[in-house]
């Protein structure tokens, strides 16, 4: 064991990837539907190597300060490329009572650690660690590293800035697990504790909405583009009702958007819709719409169904297509589909790598994604009308947003001011994290700027860039955390911890539910959001038997995603 560890010494990278070798699949392993989740299972097992390294061998495991500077600023870039579209959408129009929802859960709680730190005497750096740990955003544990780093925190006489590292560390640890299972809990049986059936709000809200849709795959992950099975069909008709003679088939479109025609079979003729043909009598047309539709009204609405090769030979291509325009937030997925989706099968919605429900009545955000199915001329034609392009991957262009992103963060981070006499400076990471969701902002809206960041490759930079900086801050503390858990320390940061995490979503529903009246599924997922706990969310819908919570999931999320860190840091600099 002794080999091993002077091994690790001597070898530290060695060290951050037997952490996360370790510590991912023991984060994952799930007790009653309970997982510490990997980056608390990569902090713990990193914990234990290092202090097991060196209160028992007497070897210090040091790790280069700049991996864990670069990994982390990684990490923020792809928080802020995720959350950027939304969060200005949602403070800019519409679902103010999630705004207020998210502003009353990540100011609350930074009250209920700030007043509680002071009143139980904890040393600097619990508060911050406390604040990551109940609000389970690991990425407060950075900025408050960094405000240490950067000299905005002087630790005070008798304690270094390793002690206050550790503090940060074990008030996050303790705080995180125990947190992480009671906000499924809360936010699971909210409903119920308040005498609401969740079952019945869940359907109330589906009937508000009406009808829902099946789980699909993330955007631009493997196997997304699958076409599956699609309840359309393309049938061949003879037009035989005078009341489409002279009729265009955009003209057609727009009073039946469900029924499409994409093929004109005239004679030895066939006519592609986007040539927008005016039909004939006699002409074979080929009309894509939902079996139901073509099985009730096809022969009922246009003329008898006829065996034509030609005019049902359209080819289905499924493509994810980013809302790039302004124009169309607050807008129904019927709206816009009846304004842009000429020939297209919306299959799916996305919002901040979330399904959402795909209902006639859901709102469309800038920057959400939707997936569509449909030939590629039609798929071309909605992307174009929403100011975006279908799907298309360039590594080129993600190194180099990175690479500038990261630039212009590091310097944008250095810059100080000085308050009260206390230097402020917005952190080299929280730089990073501001310039994501302002590349974010732009590239939705222009395809010209690249287009949206592929979830499959954000969403890697995000946990390994997490993960390893998590590792880095095990290794460097590891050797000092005994320290702080002497007395009943514990059991101070368990109760802060366990108060600041459950107590704020408890006011913002009691807000929601008795001062807006709104729909408890909602706002479960609401409370979920301005929590940031995705697997809360997944629990509303458990309890509700419905999707409907992720409608209101993604403002509170994206909102205090932000002022959390923000918050993270100043709870470190005057704390």
């Amino acid at each position: 064991m002794s080999f091993l560890f002077n091994y690790l010494s001597e070898n530290p990278f060695v060290f951050l990837f037997l952490s996360l070798a370790i510590g991912y699949p023991l984060g994952r392993i799930s007790v009653k539907g309970v997982s510490l989740g990997t980056t608390a299972g990569t902090l713990i097992v990193g914990v234990a190597l290092a202090l097991t390294s060196f209160s028992v061998f007497g070897v210090k495991i040091e790790e280069p300060g700049l991996v864990s500077d670069i990994f982390l600023m990684m990490f923020m870039y792809a928080i802020g490329m995720k959350v950027g579209p939304q969060f200005f959408s949602g403070l800019a129009r519409g679902g103010i009572d999630f705004v207020v929802i998210g502003l009353i859960v990540v100011f609350s709680n930074f009250a209920i650690v700030m007043i509680g730190a002071k009143l139980l005497g904890l040393e600097p750096g619990y508060a911050a660690g406390i604040i990551s740990g109940s609000y389970t955003v690991t990425a407060v544990m950075g900025v408050a590293q960094s405000a240490i780093t950067s000299g905005a925190f002087v630790p005070p006489a008798g304690l270094s800035a390793d002690q206050v590292s550790a503090n940060i560390a074990a008030g996050y640890a303790i705080s995180y697990v125990l947190s992480t299972v009671f906000i499924i809990l809360l936010i699971k049986y909210l409903p119920s504790m308040f005498g609401i059936d969740p079952i019945k709000a869940g359907k109330d809200a589906e009937k508000e909405f009406s009808t829902g849709g099946d789980e699909e795959k993330l955007p631009s992950t493997f196997g997304f583009s699958d076409v599956g099975v699609l309840p359309i069909d393309v049938r061949a008709y003879k037009v035989t009702h005078t009341a489409l003679v002279g009729r265009t088939v955009q003209d057609l479109y727009k009073q039946f958007p469900d029924a499409v025609v994409l093929k004109v079979v005239r004679g030895d003729e066939v006519l592609d819709a986007s040539k927008n043909p005016t039909l004939q009598l006699g002409d074979v047309i080929g009309v894509r719409g939902e079996y139901s539709a073509l099985i009730k009204e096809g022969e009922a609405d246009i003329g008898n169904e006829v065996d034509e090769p030609r005019a049902r030979n359209v080819d289905i291509e499924v493509a994810d297509i980013h809302v790039g325009k302004s124009e169309h937030a607050g807008k129904t997925i019927a709206q816009l589909h009846s304004e842009v989706g000429f020939g297209v099968y919306f299959k799916a919605l996305f919002r901040q790598g979330h399904q959402q429900p795909l209902l006639p009545q859901t709102t469309v955000e800038v920057g959400d994604v939707v997936r569509v199915a449909g030939s590629q001329w039609c798929v071309d034609q909605t992307a174009s009308q929403l100011n975006s392009v279908p799907i298309v991957e360039s590594t080129v262009t993600e190194t180099f947003y990175l690479a500038l992103a990261l630039l212009v963060g590091y310097v944008f981070g250095h810059f100080s001011v000085t308050i009260a006499g206390i230097p402020f400076a917005l952190g080299t990471s929280a730089g990073c994290m501001l310039t994501g969701i302002v590349f974010s902002f732009l590239r939705t809206r222009n395809p010209a700027f690249g287009g949206p960041m592929s979830e499959g490759a954000r969403s890697f930079l995000q946990d390994i860039g997490l993960n390893l900086f998590v590792a880095v801050l095990a290794a460097t503390v590891g050797p000092k955390i005994l320290a702080s858990f002497q007395g009943i320390i514990v059991i101070k940061i368990a109760l802060l911890g366990v108060t600041a995490a459950l107590v704020p979503p408890l006011l913002a529903w009691l807000y929601g539910l008795y001062v807006r009246k709104m729909n408890p599924a909602i706002l479960a997922g609401a409370c979920a959001g301005g929590r940031n706990s995705t697997p809360a969310m997944k629990g509303a819908q458990d309890a509700t038997h419905s999707d409907m919570p992720a409608i209101g999931y993604p403002v509170p999320y994206a909102l205090t995603s932000v002022i959390v860190l923000i918050l993270g840091y100043i709870a470190m600099v005057i704390g």
